[in-house]
């Protein structure tokens, strides 16, 4: 008996996947495959065709939501290239979908909705089975007529914004390239990496002249009007970017450059501040003054380091930086934090001789 569960997992593990949990039928082993052993579900397409293509990424969130099951078989046939199969089951059009209750090899029509969800609402009440979409975890957010306006047009954010349909296949190859762009800017809650599937929300790609995918636009804080991005599309081309019309200073992983939090108008003053010990007491009282003048927390931080070195002398400036690597590479403080103690970090080292 172990010997042919044996076997017969091992069947199933041969099987060829087009697609993750989705398994390609043909005349050859259709029947070993939908033997009433197990449910299941299966489509019927063409690969010329526009509905099957739009239905692609609904199904392998399907596929992907059963991949292991050991009662449910999710399943498609190019009836196209497979007439035979194809006219055996009386499929007229494209898609055709069906489903094969266990225990038989006779389908039924399945009429329903399109979304994974309702593929996966049917199967389960038909089965039993309790599957659900597995979702990736995202730095990206995502858009539809419900919050659009509250996140793209926001007067406080600056927001990039991905129209794509879910079977482009650019759209599909552009996917770890911008989550990757989402993360390194998660933690900069003014500069917003977003995007909106514009083939099922189709009044929002023709608000804004989309007339293919992916297009990108980038929306500035205080403007309704956004600006087309024709930059590159490495993940490096739009770190630059967004860096630049952010204001930010985000590396790839999402740390910040040494270049974040300085003030260039004080940098030249915290090298003289060191150098010239005689005249600390006029340069203070120098810097005091530029920072009420730009009236910012790092140029602050310039004034608060000059009164600890007088306070506790020159070697504050090294002791508080390894301080404060402590804590930024030992991850002991939230990413706000992080991104605080980084910027100081950069600032005393504008101190060092």
């Amino acid at each position: 008996m172990a010997a042919i569960y044996i076997l017969f997992a091992s069947f199933f593990l041969s099987l060829p996947l087009s697609q993750a949990g989705v398994v390609d039928l043909t005349s050859s082993n259709f029947d070993q495959v939908v033997d009433g052993s197990k449910a299941a579900f299966v489509e019927f397409y063409a690969p010329w065709c526009g509905h099957c293509k739009r239905l692609a990424p609904e199904y392998e969130k399907l596929g992907a939501a059963y991949e292991g099951s050991n009662d449910v078989v999710i399943a498609k046939v190019d009836a196209d290239a497979d007439r035979t199969l194809g006219g055996r089951f009386g499929v007229r059009g494209f898609p055709t979908l069906k489903f094969f209750p266990k225990g038989s090899t006779t389908p039924e029509d399945y009429n329903g909705g399109r979304s994974a969800d309702d593929f996966i609402k049917f199967i389960n009440e038909k089965t039993g089975s309790n599957a659900g979409i597995k979702t990736p975890p995202s730095d990206v957010v995502v858009l539809d007529p419900s919050n659009f306006d509250s996140v793209a047009l926001n007067k406080d954010k600056d927001v990039l914004v991905e129209f794509y349909a879910p079977w482009c296949g650019h759209c599909k190859a552009l996917i770890p390239v911008y989550e990757e762009v989402a993360t390194t800017f998660k933690n900069d809650e003014n500069c917003i990496v977003a995007n909106v599937d514009a083939d099922g929300h189709r009044s929002l790609g023709t608000k804004y002249g989309v007339s293919g995918f992916p297009t990108i636009k980038f929306f500035p804080k205080g403007s309704t009007e956004p600006e087309d991005y024709n930059g590159g599309r490495g993940v490096d081309d739009f770190i630059k970017f967004l860096n630049e019309k952010c204001g930010t200073h985000r590396v790839k992983g999402g740390s910040l450059s040494p270049e974040a939090g300085l003030v260039d108008e004080l940098n030249d003053l915290a090298k003289k501040f060191m150098a010239e010990a005689d005249s600390r007491e006029s340069i203070l009282e120098e810097a005091q003054t530029k920072a009420q003048e730009l009236d910012s927390p790092q140029a602050d931080y310039y004034v608060k380091v000059m009164n600890k070195v007088q306070e506790k002398g020159d070697s504050y400036i090294e002791t508080e930086s390894e301080r404060l690597g402590r804590m930024v590479d030992g991850k002991k403080v939230s990413a706000k934090k992080s991104d605080e103690f980084t910027k100081r970090r950069n600032v005393l080292r504008k101190f060092e001789l």
